[in-house]
């Protein structure tokens, strides 16, 4: 698990961002159990250890795919500011919406990388 995500497909999916016009970060992410928010003081420990990214999901379902000797690209849509970092509550409609204003923009991101691996 020292090189979870395929170096290749990374470079494709940047070369694709940048076609299109997405800027794409890198960074480190760390999965929390959920089905609940972060608390501010959750953050900001996960913050000290290194994370750039806290969420639900993506790290068991890459866990179970390089298990299976699977290639792995891994992109996260950011639909929050992390709990503490803004006064306004989270909440799932919250998450929906923001999601909802880049779908377009991501799906375009998507169809240009799966047309660059096949």
């Amino acid at each position: 698990m020292s090189a979870v995500y395929d170096h290749a497909l990374k470079m494709i999916a940047l070369k694709a961002a940048h076609k299109i016009g997405v800027r794409l970060r890198e960074g480190v992410y760390v999965a929390v159990s959920g089905p609940a928010f972060e608390t501010p003081a959750t953050i900001a420990m996960l913050k000290t250890l290194g994370a750039d990214l806290v969420g639900m999901s993506t790290i068991p379902e890459v866990t179970a795919a390089r298990q299976m000797n699977a290639r792995v690209l891994g992109l996260s849509l950011i639909t929050n500011y992390a709990a503490g970092r803004t006064k306004r509550p989270l909440t799932h409609e919250t998450h929906l919406k923001t999601a909802k204003t880049v779908e377009k923009k991501f799906i375009k991101l998507m169809e240009e990388i799966i047309t660059r691996i096949n």
